[in-house]
């Protein structure tokens, strides 16, 4: 009696428990997804048993289709692990080395005298130009392309750094790796998947991308213009071994516990594709092969987004309480990975909390902690201190409150993940320490002024005068719109962003480190616009 009366206080207790969180994981997802939007699909697991699995939102605007866990998404970068896992395989059959350079398997790639191993590209660490940044793809992604094609627009680009010596996300990496499989196994790349994972799987609504199969319950991508419209056509060779497949959360989770369980590869040979390798100078990358690795609140998570033309997703993992939770969304305006973060804390019963002042500090100290701060990733903070409270901004972005937590830690008010923690050493030296989760950067104090730009008034006539669609390659347009008195700005496949003016033809933009510069012709009509980022200039003309 006394047995049975523990086990049903523990049910109800689990029920309880639960219900609780199931109520706030609907709350997320409702208000992120509303039932007249593109939505997601989301399953959870626990102990391998699935708890909850929900869609949310439309899988087709026109048809007014609804969202089903068992609509089928493209997942992008998740792909990443399926080749990753394919590499392994390979390898557990002697078929290939981790530490074999690329130019056994295809001679003639230039490697700059530089050795890059097969570890390289599935790290991200090579040094190999990540294409889908390049102005020359921008041009092609229409296009069918074979995998040697592909290669083919990267393959000269110089290194951008010693192999090992970096991390640098790359797709060109896995595209290189996804080419490898096919030299290797004699098979393409989708048959290889199909054949060695999808099927001994039972993944039956996985696949390699495509546009020309008739595909049953295939949810319709979506980019957010003023209003949303169908996404941008990309030929689904383009992404390959990088991002082509798709899938739904129902086969992601067999694809998970298969992974898990050690059913496609041995236990010490997955731990590989689950190890935070680290530089040649000793620092580590948080990223194994083909999964990123975190933590959430001090738990350990192995985890991977995806982004894709119309589609994003992420996938998070945590061992310690076995609990797997996947968001799959048809709209790429979207970024679930803060919220399956938040709904995993939750699971896990580690939830954040909304950043509240702890504690007060003396306006003395909060000033001495004012000034620029120059960060390890090239990245400058401005921390001031205005009527009473602290700010931090990053140079190009949003000014964000800080948030005391003890006299020397901050949380950010608007990203319940971020934090900055404040050192003075002995000899007076400031430095900072920027951390989301695993992820740390060291930052040091410095006499650089360099300083947000400021932002002027400019005459709305005058802003007029820059609306319209500007092309910066074939099928890549800027489109400059006027609303509620601003200039906002949309480029193809991307979210829309406001444009603050520095002076009258020349903008800078809040959430990144960019400035759009307008030029006129010698009539005086503005055809031309110049973007500045990253030290690089990309021109666009005005068509209409």
């Amino acid at each position: 009696m006394k047995i049975l009366l523990t086990i049903y206080l523990f049910v109800i207790s689990f029920i309880s428990t639960s219900q609780i969180y199931f109520s706030e994981i609907d709350s997320i997802m409702n208000s992120a997804y509303p039932q007249n939007e593109p939505g997601a699909s989301i399953l959870i697991s626990k102990k391998g048993n699935i708890i909850y699995k929900k869609a949310f939102g439309l899988s087709n605007l026109e048809h007014n289709i609804k969202n089903t866990p068992e609509h089928i998404f493209q997942i992008g970068s998740i792909t990443k692990q399926f080749t990753a896992a394919s590499i392994l395989m390979l390898v557990e059959q002697g078929k290939i080395s981790l530490n074999d350079p690329i130019t056994k398997y295809i001679e003639d790639y230039p490697t700059h005298n530089q050795n890059i191993t097969i570890h390289h590209l599935l790290t991200h660490t090579s040094g190999i130009k990540n294409y889908t940044t390049m102005p020359e793809w921008w041009k092609v992604w229409r296009q069918d392309f074979t995998p040697l094609e592909l290669i083919n627009i990267f393959k000269k680009e110089p290194l951008e750094f010693d192999p090992g010596a970096q991390y640098s996300y790359s797709n060109s990496g896995y595209v290189l790796l996804g080419y490898l499989i096919e030299k290797i196994s004699s098979m393409s790349y989708a048959d290889y998947i199909e054949t060695n994972i999808f099927k001994p799987l039972g993944m039956n609504n996985s696949l390699y991308g495509s546009h020309k199969k008739l595909i049953q319950l295939r949810a319709n991508g979506y980019q957010k213009d003023t209003e949303y419209v169908n996404a941008e056509y990309l030929s689904l060779n383009q992404p390959y071994s990088a991002g082509s497949i798709m899938s739904n959360v129902n086969d992601l989770f067999l694809w998970n516990q298969a992974i898990m369980s050690f059913k496609l590869l041995k236990k010490e040979t997955i731990q590989k594709a689950f190890t935070n390798y680290k530089l040649t100078n000793g620092s580590s990358i948080n990223y194994g092969y083909g999964w990123i690795i975190d933590e959430i609140n001090g738990s350990p998570t192995i985890e991977h987004s995806g982004g894709i033309f119309g589609f994003s997703s992420n996938g998070i993992y945590l061992p310690n309480e076995d609990v797997y939770v996947i968001v799959l969304t048809n709209k790429d305006s979207d970024t679930p990975g803060e919220i399956s973060t938040k709904i995993a804390s939750i699971v896990i019963e580690k939830p954040y909390k909304t950043a509240k002042s702890t504690i007060l500090l003396d306006s003395k100290y909060s000033k001495s902690l004012t000034g620029n701060y120059e960060f390890e990733d090239g990245t400058t903070r401005v921390i001031t201190f205005e009527d009473g409270q602290l700010y931090s901004q990053r140079i190009g972005g949003l000014k964000t409150k800080l948030i005391a937590i003890n006299k020397t830690s901050f949380a950010f008010e608007s990203n319940v993940f971020s934090y900055l923690k404040f050192i003075i050493d002995k000899r007076g030296k400031h430095q900072v320490i920027y951390s989301e989760r695993i992820k740390t950067i060291n930052g040091f104090k410095s006499e650089n002024k360099k300083q947000t730009p400021k932002e002027v008034t400019i005459d709305q006539a005058i802003l007029q005068k820059y609306i319209g669609i500007y092309e910066l390659a074939p099928g890549f347009t800027f489109t400059f719109t006027l609303e509620n008195g601003k200039l906002m700005c949309q480029a193809t496949g991307q979210e829309k962003f406001e444009l603050l003016p520095e002076n009258e033809t020349k903008f800078f933009v809040k959430v990144v480190d960019a400035k759009i510069n307008f030029f006129a012709n010698e009539e005086g009509k503005f055809d031309k616009m110049t973007l500045y980022q990253n030290g690089r200039e990309i021109s666009g003309k005005r068509m209409k």
